[in-house]
């Protein structure tokens, strides 16, 4: 009889089942943000670590690997030896992150996809629109779970905040404002550092720095919430600190389906923001405000009447799709790393339930896919594309 992971009564009311095993996850990428990734994963209790490409050499790669209490086999020096060799084994990974810089994100993910392994890659998605379209094309071929590293989606009050919209509770949508407002840039030898040579590198990083990497996030959230795709931009890309040759700010006026207006504001120079992702969505009934530093925290007005702040935890109005993704009761605080974890959760799911040759019921998990990457390189070119033509307008 084959495995089966997911339970076979499955309970699309409650919150998301235990697995009747972990599964086995595997890394593609040894830096910082892969350690935050891998501590998400096993937070869920539903992943293990069991391999890795943690560096193109391969005596780094298995050195990184005893770091991660990985086996010397399974510590590769490519992505293409791992994906072969995890696709041929009994015990191979059922999936794979890629943390990578940004110009290997097609490559892996096409390796692995086509392998028969599942995806989760981080953004963007890719540097180009055309590899961007080309793993769309490959994950509907062979059918695979590809999800996308948007964690700002996944906190329990974001999704509350979906809901409330969804619902019609702040009435039609007039007008969507998001940014993204960082100062790790600041110091002016900042471009020196290991970590940020990469991002200020057009042959890696792509086209841009600060609107590929967090402009991306904040695109991604406003749809996200609202339900509304971004169809028109208009952008401006300065270097507002020492000179560097990708942007390290953005300006934008934005326009959503239905012709609704917004903005976008994205920088790394902004002194007292760590991660001041703020979104503020406002219709003719009400308004939502939400802030990445106060993440547990959804401002929601319907004018006219007093202000009410929603809270993460369980009951007193969080929705069943929200409490589903918290771990701990109203008063202790949660964080990035939940959300991460969060994402982790559906990710598990679904790629359990493609296992098991199940489907899952619309709605039940809501994690970013590659049409949401595939969409945010879209709007990173029309960024750059408008940016080039002195802030023109452009179709996204």
């Amino acid at each position: 009889m084959a495995e089966r992971l997911l339970p076979e009564n499955l309970n699309f009311d409650g919150p998301f089942p235990r697995l009747s095993r972990r599964l086995r996850l595997g890394v593609v990428g040894g830096g910082r943000i892969s350690v935050t990734q891998a501590t998400a994963a096993r937070m869920t209790d539903r992943w293990e670590v069991t391999a890795g490409a943690l560096s193109s050499d391969a005596a780094r790669s298995k050195a990184r690997g005893v770091e991660w209490f990985l086996p010397a086999d399974r510590c590769y020096a490519s992505f293409e030896e791992m994906a072969q060799a995890e696709a041929a084994r009994p015990d191979g990974v059922d999936a794979v992150m890629i943390t990578t810089p940004n110009h290997v994100h097609f490559d892996a993910a096409k390796a692995f996809l086509e392998a028969g392994i599942d995806v989760l890659c981080d953004k963007p998605l890719t540097n180009e629109v055309a590899e961007a379209e080309g793993l769309e094309a490959v994950t509907a071929r062979t059918g695979q779970v590809f999800a996308v590293g948007y964690a700002m989606s996944c906190f329990p009050v974001i999704r509350q905040a979906k809901q409330i919209v969804a619902d019609g509770a702040i009435g039609k949508i007039n007008q969507i404002h998001v940014e993204f407002m960082q100062d790790w840039m600041t110091p002016e030898d900042v471009a020196d550092a290991p970590h940020v040579k990469w991002r200020l590198d057009p042959k890696i990083s792509g086209p841009t720095s600060c609107v590929g990497d967090i402009g991306t996030h904040a695109a991604h959230l406003a749809s996200f919430v609202s339900g509304l795709p971004l169809t028109d931009l208009r952008a401006e890309f300065h270097v507002c600190g020492a000179p560097k040759p990708l942007e390290d700010t953005a300006f934008m006026f934005t326009r959503y389906q239905n012709e609704v207006p917004g903005t976008l504001m994205a920088t790394r120079l902004a002194p007292g923001n760590r991660g001041g992702l703020r979104l503020r969505i406002f219709g003719n009934e009400g308004g939502l405000e939400w802030d990445l530093e106060n993440s547990e925290q959804l401002k929601f007005n319907r004018f006219g009447e007093p202000d009410r702040f929603i809270s993460r935890g369980h009951g007193h109005g969080i929705g069943p799709g929200a409490e589903r993704l918290i771990r701990t009761a109203r008063g202790f605080p949660e964080g990035i790393i939940e959300a991460w974890a969060n994402l982790y959760t559906e990710f598990a799911m679904a790629v359990a339930a493609r296992r098991d040759g199940r489907d899952l019921p619309y709605g039940w998990i809501e994690m970013p896919e590659v049409c949401d990457g595939a969409a945010g390189v879209r709007f990173i070119e029309a960024a750059v594309r408008s940016n080039e033509k002195g802030g023109a307008w452009f179709k996204v």
